[in-house]
């Protein structure tokens, strides 16, 4: 999960309603990037900008904390709907910015949860209440409470999940082609050897906290359990490597320690919810249940598809990490999984130990795809262009390209996941 650059400065001023926080202001790391250049400038070629002065305006009218939860709601999932939609296709485009870009979505949620932090409200709002609006915000800008896989036995159901853009300290200016390709897939219907599949995708943000407290498992257990509604696949999707497409087969329960979206880091084992069913005791490892002999044969598109079996262990009894380019040995400790020690990892590894612990016999696991770059010429973040031919052209092949594997992964078949240990 990782790209190269900087901050691009341009010459369009900021977005009047992203002016740079009071030294009071309870701004995050994420909300003072707004007060950047290039943020106002997504969203004012994207149509965006007008979410937030228009959240503004809404909560304006509440008048009691449940009226403000409505308004939170209802704009939240509007906000989601409304960059599916432009992403596919649906309704006007709003600006210059191509329709494929996942970063009007992210830009326009943090000037929504900014303007909760620092609205004051003509009646008391307590601290709880203020973060479970701004909760709220993050969970129905995310499609996360709007996930509808049809019941019955007519269509397979698959679920799978994007990332925010990240690094954005380096360059403002990045995507995440696992947000594009959420947005482009989120509620279409795709054609699989086996018959049609409905795809439903959320979005997750490149924060520590957020996975410590749970929200990953939170959005997939009610499609994880028993029932009419529960998945036939899912894949956890992240950008990954230059060039290429990565199937995951071992993830780690080890944190890395890197930088997050909210200039935190953790280095620790992943640790996992209470209330959450899992497996006992932890384990070091979990594997993927894609089909990923179809999937690095199949012919779906311009970039290789590799079944990665490397990890990073500390062998049992030893106390230095070794490369295992074959996957772990037998009662070793995790240091980085396929996908290494980040989130992309941890998504996987929170994923599949649901399904372990569930016993759920579906194919599921963690696709890695290319990083997504801009085009030689515009590649200094200084002065570069929010966006280019080439850059637009490389995030629309990743994402057709994603389309196809899902299709192959709901069509083919995979073994069942190991029973793990006790479960509750």
């Amino acid at each position: 999960m990782s790209l190269s650059a900087a901050l691009l400065v341009c010459a369009a001023a900021p977005y009047p309603a992203l002016a740079a926080p009071s030294a009071a202001s309870s701004a995050t790391a994420e909300e003072r990037r707004l007060a950047g250049p290039v943020p106002g400038e997504i969203l004012r070629e994207s149509g965006f900008a007008d979410v937030i002065t228009g959240f503004g305006r809404d909560l304006a009218t509440a008048r009691t904390p449940a009226q403000a939860e409505r308004v939170v709601v209802r704009d939240g999932r509007r906000l989601w709907q409304r960059a599916v939609d432009r992403v596919q296709g649906r309704g006007p485009a709003g600006g210059a910015l191509s329709r494929d870009d996942d970063r009007p979505l992210y830009w326009a949620r943090l000037g929504m949860t900014r303007t909760l932090r620092e609205w004051k409200p003509a009646f008391p709002l307590s601290v709880k209440q203020r973060t479970d609006l701004i909760a709220a915000v993050e969970r129905t800008s995310r499609g996360q409470d709007s996930i509808d896989l049809p019941p019955g036995r007519g269509m397979k159901r698959v679920l799978i999940t994007g990332f925010d853009p990240f690094q954005l300290d380096d360059d403002a200016r990045r995507s995440n082609p696992s947000g594009a390709a959420a947005l482009a897939l989120d509620g279409t219907t795709v054609r699989t050897p086996g018959g049609l599949a409905r795809v439903e995708a959320v979005v997750f943000p490149v924060r520590w906290a957020d996975f410590a407290d749970g929200t990953v498992e939170r959005t997939l257990l009610p499609y994880f359990r028993p029932g009419p509604r529960r998945v036939d696949l899912f894949t956890t999707i992240s950008q990954g490597r230059p060039g290429r497409f990565d199937v995951e087969r071992t993830n780690g329960a080890w944190r890395g320690g890197h930088p997050d979206n909210a200039d935190v880091s953790r280095t620790e084992t992943v640790p996992v919810p209470p209330g959450i069913p899992t497996v006992h005791p932890q384990p070091q490892w979990t594997s993927t249940t894609l089909p990923y002999a179809a999937l690095t044969t199949a012919r779906t598109g311009p970039y290789p598809v590799h079944d990665n079996t490397a990890v990073t262990e500390i062998p049992a009894g030893g106390t230095a990490p070794v490369v295992r380019p074959n996957g772990p040995t037998p009662g070793s400790t995790a240091r980085q999984g396929g996908g290494g020690d980040y989130l992309s990892n941890e998504i996987a590894y929170r994923a599949t130990l649901l399904r372990d612990a569930l016993r759920l016999r579906v194919p599921g696991g963690h696709l890695h795809t290319p990083v997504l770059e801009f085009a030689e010429s515009n590649a200094d973040p200084v002065t570069g262009r929010v966006s280019d031919p080439v850059f637009v052209r490389n995030r629309m092949a990743i994402v057709g390209q994603v389309r196809a594997l899902v299709a192959v992964a709901a069509g083919g078949t995979a073994a069942a996941p190991g029973a793990g240990s006790r479960t509750h």
